[in-house]
């Protein structure tokens, strides 16, 4: 099935009239996207979305897309207090954190200002098609940094060869000390 014509069966489904020229337009717009990501964004749409289906529903739908800004805030949010916490995010999700650090003193001022900033930038990358770039903050918490990268790698959001520069190497025994000593 095409871009174009998913597009149609999903503003039928919902019984919303689009025209043409529109389907069209937004089939460009998405052709930044990997294909196969989009039909699985407008299936999404036709079984979560009941009376109308917008642009942004669509791209907010995209796998591996960004994440919205209350999940996104639940992932940061946390290591605002705590720095032993590992993080693994966005840029946006990191600059936004900037502007909710100088905030820290009061939670609700922060994540206010967390939200608006990091849906500001994300508006920005998307209309760039620019997915989210995923990078680790390590917190100084061995256990916690070792389970997050873990997760983010089964999730597909860090590659295993960046990931593993934030696990611990395995403890040394045996053969491997005698190696280390040089016998």
């Amino acid at each position: 099935m095409t871009i174009v014509q998913a597009l149609t069966v999903a503003f039928q489904y919902v019984n919303q009239p689009m025209p043409d020229v529109a389907i069209a337009e937004m089939a460009h717009d998405l052709e930044g996207y990997p294909v196969d990501n989009v039909l699985f964004a407008l299936k999404r749409c036709r079984s979560e979305l009941k009376a109308a289906i917008r642009y942004a529903d669509i791209i907010d739908r995209l796998p591996g897309g960004h994440p919205g800004p209350e999940e996104a805030w639940s992932v940061i949010g946390p290591s605002l207090q705590n720095e032993s916490l590992t993080v693994v995010w966005t840029d946006q999700m990191r600059e936004a954190f900037g502007v909710a650090l100088g905030l820290a003193d009061d939670p609700t001022a922060a994540r206010m200002a967390f939200k608006e900033t990091y849906t500001k930038l994300v508006n920005e990358a998307r209309s760039r098609n620019q997915g989210p770039k995923w990078s680790v903050s390590a917190g100084t918490d061995k256990q916690h940094r070792e389970l997050i990268v873990q997760e983010a790698v089964k999730a597909g959001k860090l590659m295993p060869e960046y990931a593993n520069q934030f696990l611990p190497l395995p403890e040394p025994t045996g053969s491997h000390l005698a190696r280390l000593r040089g016998f």
